[in-house]
C-alpha cells in the first residue's frame, strides 16, 4: 500500500487526545475536502509502495502500544485489513481514521469516523472539478452504520460554522449514533483560528451534551507534517 509517512507522536484528536501513538499514513483518498489538512494524501497524493511486513517492522521501533492507521483513506486499500490483523498480533492498540464512506473488515479497537460535511465539499477550489464526486461519495450511512455496529466507534465532525449542527444532527438521527461518542472539532490549520472557533463551540458541545475535541497537534505543532 502507498504510504506517504510513519511518525511517532501523541494522539491529537477525539477521545484518545494526548496518548502516545505510532501513526501509519496512507495516501490516496476518494474525497477531495477543501480544508484537507492533509493534501499530500488527497489531492497531490506522495509517499512510496510499502509492503506490510516492512510497515510493521517500522511500527515495531517506536516505544507504542497504540498504533493509527490514518490517511488519506486508509480503507481504500485492501492490505490496511492484513496490517490491522499484524498490528493487533503485536498486542498494539488499533484506531483507524476513516472518513467512514469505504467498508473492509478489518480489525480495530477504535473506529475513529469523520463524516464529511457540505462545508467540506471544495466548490472553488481547483475550479470546484471534484466538488460533484465529493459531495456524491462524502457521506455514506449504510457504511456508517456497519462500521458502528462491528467496532467500538467515535464521531467526529469538523466544524466551521454553528450552521454545520443542522447537519450534525440529521446525520445522528439517520445513523443511529450515541451522542456521548460524537465530538466537535473547531475546523482549522492555525492556533489562532482553532482557539477563536473553539470559544463558540464549546458553547455548543456544552447546550447540547456533546464532546470538545480539541486539536492539540496544531496547537502544539502548528500545521506541520509529521506530528
Amino acid at each position: 500500500m502507498k504510504i506517504a509517512e510513519i511518525f511517532y507522536s501523541i494522539q491529537g484528536e477525539g477521545i484518545l487526545a494526548g496518548v502516545p501513538s505510532v501513526f501509519v499514513r496512507s495516501s490516496g483518498c476518494n474525497l477531495r475536502c477543501s480544508w484537507c489538512d492533509t493534501p499530500y494524501t488527497s489531492w497531490k497524493p506522495e509517499g512510496a509502495e510499502m509492503p506490510v511486513g516492512a510497515i510493521v517492522e517500522e511500527v515495531r521501533r517506536f516505544p507504542a502500544s497504540h498504533a493509527v492507521i490514518t490517511g488519506g483513506e486508509p480503507m481504500l486499500f485492501e492490505e490496511t485489513v492484513e496490517l490491522t490483523g499484524a498490528l493487533k498480533n503485536l498486542g498494539m492498540h488499533v484506531t483507524i481514521e476513516t472518513a467512514g464512506t469505504v467498508y473492509r473488515p478489518v480489525a480495530c479497537d477504535l473506529m475513529s469516523i469523520s463524516p464529511k460535511l457540505a462545508n467540506s465539499t471544495p466548490i472553488e477550489r481547483e475550479g470546484g472539478r471534484f466538488a460533484a464526486l465529493h459531495d456524491r461519495l462524502r457521506y455514506q450511512p449504510e457504511v456508517l452504520r456497519r462500521l458502528m455496529a462491528e467496532h467500538p466507534y467515535q464521531l467526529k465532525f469538523v466544524v466551521a460554522d454553528a450552521s454545520d449542527l443542522d447537519e450534525i444532527h440529521a446525520i445522528i438521527q439517520e445513523t443511529a449514533a450515541d451522542p456521548s461518542r460524537v465530538v466537535l472539532m473547531p475546523e482549522g490549520t492555525s492556533s489562532a483560528v482553532l482557539k477563536q472557533r473553539s470559544l463558540w463551540l464549546v458553547d455548543l458541545c456544552k447546550a447540547q451534551g456533546f464532546r470538545y475535541g480539541p486539536r492539540l497537534h496544531v496547537d502544539l505543532w502548528g500545521d506541520r507534517r509529521g506530528v
